[in-house]
């Protein structure tokens, strides 16, 4: 679909907080340096019970804006998006949990005047080792994403595995099939042009889907090293890592179901749904073990 809204120039940052602890502090103190512009920031609030985001609201710029319930993390992103009006042309959708460099999200911002048609810009992202995680990958085919799931745990660098995370190509600015969810500039036109993220996947996956509905709306992906940020992770999952795990999979087969729909592919849907679970059960079983 098409959005016929005209949109103003101003920025917005939506995060989605669930009991993010100091964490979010970082991450607002470390946004205060990544850009020149004013910034309006949304706490999309799944329920968060450690006081957290209550207390970040008491910064000017800070709106906290309650779900009224866990709506995952599309959801719950859709949710702080909706309170924006037209006037805020551009959104970040950002985990509470990274600490952005200086610049960061100016430089998003300039890679977006160099592509007119991307809808998605994505940084460099760092993980806590300062190991670079691959954030800018393919669509994952049917092939490349069995290969992935049955041998991504147990032999990392199978050609399978490196072709989806793109392991080996060059550290430039260039597009993908999809770029993490965990922090996106976006162009506010293109958001709405799919309706956001589908909020079918409470968590884990949504960004794959909504770099392929871009793709699919004629808008690229585009990834963007010179910005980077650092992701410290699972601040709020690791409490629920079975669950976690759980949805994982779950959405890895909502993924896949949805793309082969109908009769004759009743059978491999069968099959994904039993790989899929069992592969679940057995890395539960491995964590807690």
């Amino acid at each position: 679909m098409t959005d016929s809204r005209t949109y103003g120039d101003e920025l917005a940052v939506v995060t989605v907080t669930y009991s993010p602890g100091d964490t979010l502090t970082r991450f607002l103190d470390t946004l205060a340096t990544a850009t020149d512009r004013p910034v309006r920031v949304i706490l999309a609030d799944n329920g968060s019970t450690d006081g957290a985001p209550e207390k970040a609201a008491e910064r000017p710029e800070v709106d906290l804006v309650p779900t009224g319930a866990n709506l995952g993390y599309g959801g719950a992103a859709n949710r702080g998006v909706a309170e924006l009006g037209p006037e805020h042309g551009w959104i970040v959708i950002a985990n509470p949990d990274l600490e952005w460099q200086p610049g960061a999200l100016d430089e998003l911002l300039a890679a977006a005047g160099r592509w007119p048609r991307g809808g998605s810009f994505g940084p460099l992202i760092r993980e806590p080792d300062g190991a670079i995680y691959p954030s800018a990958r393919l669509i994952p085919s049917l092939g490349r994403g069995a290969g992935h799931a049955v041998l991504g745990k147990i032999w990392p660098s199978n050609p399978w595995s490196r072709a989806y995370r793109q392991s080996e190509t060059a550290i430039s600015e260039r597009t993908a099939g999809w770029l993490s969810g965990s922090c996106l500039l976006m162009r506010r036109e293109a958001f709405d042009s799919v309706d956001g993220f589908d909020p079918r996947y409470f968590m884990y996956f949504e960004d794959v889907d909504l770099g392929e509905r871009l793709g699919r709306a004629g808008w690229l992906n585009v990834y963007v090293p010179s910005a980077e940020i650092m992701h410290i992770g699972g601040h709020s999952t690791g409490k629920a890592s079975a669950r976690m795990l759980t949805e994982h999979h779950r959405s890895a087969y909502r993924y896949l179901a949805d793309r082969h729909r109908g009769a004759v592919w009743a059978p491999l849907r069968l099959a994904l749904r039993a790989a899929l679970a069992a592969r679940a059960r057995l890395e539960i079983r491995a964590q807690r073990g």
